[in-house]
């Protein structure tokens, strides 16, 4: 397989899990808190990938440590609980939408900290993928303005983190295996996240609380799926990949997730779909590869 045959792969099987995601957060809130969400969603993928990538760590030069724990916090660690704390104000469709600025982000990021190169083209795909997730919001708020929409700060948080772990990654750690950095980020979030699992009530509730039972079985996927093997996939998509290509996941996904919202009873209308459209353009934009000069 051509690694532009594996680039795409990925993308799509990212945007699948991920578009997906949203739907199992929102779910689990029923059942759950979103501090509870957060941490049962990072134990449950941290403990899988200890299982299957703890002998890669040894990869791992303490040098390399630093760029690992900043990789693992920004993405591994805030953006679970951030995700969740949205959530309860506003649509998991809408929220997926939000986090399409990961690829402007990471473009951003990378051109004025990291001294990474885009395209005039590569730019101009961000501004019309960044066109139609406005528009997919603006017909959201349109259609369910009693949402609160200012818990999407907390969106835009997540997606600056994002952005600077696929920098980091990409100019830092590359050289790794995807199960190493994967497995390491999770290693160093791991155990602040069950202290503030403890803390936040749940082993003094789960036995007695039926509620809290299925909500935790889409945690559970949510982990080992929609995380864990997720960043594994997403590891190997920056190795191979531009950070602009893998950080255009993020203008996909939200067609999923809005597929989802409506499967679940959110609204859906005619100007989001034009959005979507539209992303899909930006992404192709992005990712569209430069003609060779021809030779004579």
């Amino acid at each position: 397989m051509s690694e532009q045959t594996r680039k795409w792969l990925y993308l799509i099987l990212l945007s699948l899990i991920w578009g997906s995601s949203f739907i199992l957060i929102k779910k689990a809130l029923v059942g759950l808190s979103p501090v509870q969400v957060g941490g049962l969603r990072i134990v449950f993928a941290g403990s899988f990938l200890m299982l299957i990538g703890f002998k890669s760590l040894r990869s791992i030069t303490v040098a390399e440590w630093k760029w690992i724990t900043a990789a693992g916090f920004l993405s591994s660690f805030f953006p679970p609980f951030l995700f969740a704390l949205a959530q309860t104000e506003i649509d998991s469709g809408i929220t997926a939408i939000f986090n399409s600025l990961v690829p402007l982000n990471t473009a951003l990021i990378g051109t004025l900290l990291f001294g990474a190169i885009i395209t005039k083209k590569q730019i101009l795909g961000i501004f019309v993928g960044l066109l139609g997730t406005v528009a997919l919001i603006a017909a959201g708020m349109e259609f369910s303005p009693n949402q609160n929409y200012w818990y999407a700060i907390f969106i835009l948080l997540s997606a600056m983190g994002y952005a600077f772990n696929i920098n980091i990654i990409k100019k830092h750690l590359s050289h790794l295996s995807p199960l190493a950095v994967t497995t390491g980020s999770f290693a160093m979030v791991i155990v602040p996240a069950f202290i503030i699992l403890i803390y936040s009530g749940f082993f003094t509730e789960v036995w007695s609380n039926e509620a809290m039972h299925i909500p935790m079985a889409y945690i559970f996927i949510l982990g080992i799926v929609g995380t864990a093997i997720a960043n594994l996939f997403f590891n190997k998509l920056i190795r191979i990949a531009s950070p602009v290509f893998a950080a255009s996941v993020t203008y996909v996904l939200p067609l999923v997730a809005v597929l989802w919202g409506v499967w679940d009873g959110e609204k859906l209308n005619a100007y989001q779909l034009i959005g979507a459209l539209i992303i899909l353009l930006g992404v192709w934009m992005v990712n569209k590869k430069r003609k060779a000069p021809k030779t004579v």
